[in-house]
């Protein structure tokens, strides 16, 4: 009994001398501590010995599995911590400064926009990206047969569903949901089917403006966006309206801001115009207000537009659109 239990250890013992990696490790486990190892086979044997000697060898046995088990342990632990050692960081080595994160240049225009807008008293007012065709377009007095939606073609889940164009549906929920007077603004993200290039993408920001109340004239419309041209691009840039159409405002209008680039003396950036086309503009069609639940008779508002990448593009005077999505490092690190 002694002499197989003897004879197991020193295999065990000149085994794991000869061992040199992990990969080692498997095949003695194997043979001596595995399923139909040394050690599981001999408990076999115990039926072979005579009764009073039989829990003598278990125990014996079962001590000395303890022991294998504890030393294969410790060697394959010892690997471990050798392997660790090699991966430990170098303290030696000179440290590195942690990256200094900025806001996005379409970020911090966004933020000027509304910090000027909040100042002359609008709220901002937030909606669903995921539009239902009629806040997208049949409450803006857009039916599905109006020529005005291909200039909006965009992308659609189902055949009501889709992302919507512009964030004017949110100023339909603002006035659904609560009575004049409104004046709020609505920034967010927009989506065409536009292909990319220097002047489009398929999705872009925006930002559109709702007031309605009781007196609200188109006098009221121009001063508002005065106000906004001075505070974002200084007090000498100029605002003219031109005469447009848009089914949702009547009268509506276009307007644009002298060039910030060649004071208004014309350049290549404003195409030697003077001008820079902005967005539209207009007094709020009777046809939105019945959608909205508004009495047209008693109210009148304007509503107005501008995309904030167009913003940004002037102000940074940047010439690509797409450079904004691109996340190039060295272009970001400039803001």
């Amino acid at each position: 009994m002694n002499e197989i239990i003897e004879k197991i250890r020193a295999e065990f013992s000149q085994a794991v001398q000869s061992v040199k990696s992990p990969a080692d490790l498997e095949p003695i486990r194997v043979k001596f501590l595995g399923r139909k190892g040394l050690v599981s086979t001999s408990f076999e044997r115990i039926s072979e010995l005579p009764k009073e000697q039989r829990p003598l060898f278990g125990k014996a046995l079962n001590e000395l599995k303890k022991e294998l088990e504890t030393q294969y342990q410790a060697l394959a632990a010892s690997f471990k911590d050798k392997e660790a050692a090699k991966r430990r960081i170098d303290l030696t080595l000179p440290g590195r400064k942690p990256f200094a994160g900025r806001k996005h240049p379409l970020l911090k225009v966004a933020d000027e926009i509304k910090q000027i807008f909040t100042s002359l008293g609008f709220t901002i007012e937030d909606g669903p990206e995921i539009e239902t065709d009629f806040y997208n377009f049949e409450a803006l007095n857009i039916p599905k047969t109006h020529p005005a939606r291909d200039m909006q073609d965009t992308l659609y889940i189902t055949d009501d569903i889709l992302l919507r164009t512009h964030t004017s549906p949110v100023q339909i929920r603002v006035m659904q949901r609560q009575k004049p007077p409104i004046q709020m603004i609505a920034p967010g993200r927009v989506y065409r089917r536009d292909t990319p290039d220097a002047s489009h993408s398929p999705f872009f920001h925006q930002v559109e403006g709702l007031v309605v109340d009781e007196g609200i004239t188109f006098a009221d419309l121009k001063g508002v966006i005065q106000a906004f041209a001075h505070r974002m691009f200084g007090p000498d840039i100029k605002v003219r309206f031109r005469p447009s159409f848009f089914p949702f405002t009547e009268p509506s209008a276009e307007y644009d801001f002298s060039c910030v680039f060649c004071k208004g003396k014309g350049c290549r950036v404003c195409k030697n115009t003077g001008w820079m086309e902005i967005s539209g503009a207009g007094m709020v069609h009777p046809n939105v207000f019945k959608a909205a639940g508004v009495d047209a008779e008693k109210y009148t508002g304007y509503a107005f537009g501008m995309g904030i990448d167009r913003i940004a593009m002037i102000k940074y005077a940047i010439d690509d659109i797409r450079i904004f999505f691109e996340n190039d490092i060295r272009f970001l690190n400039q803001f």
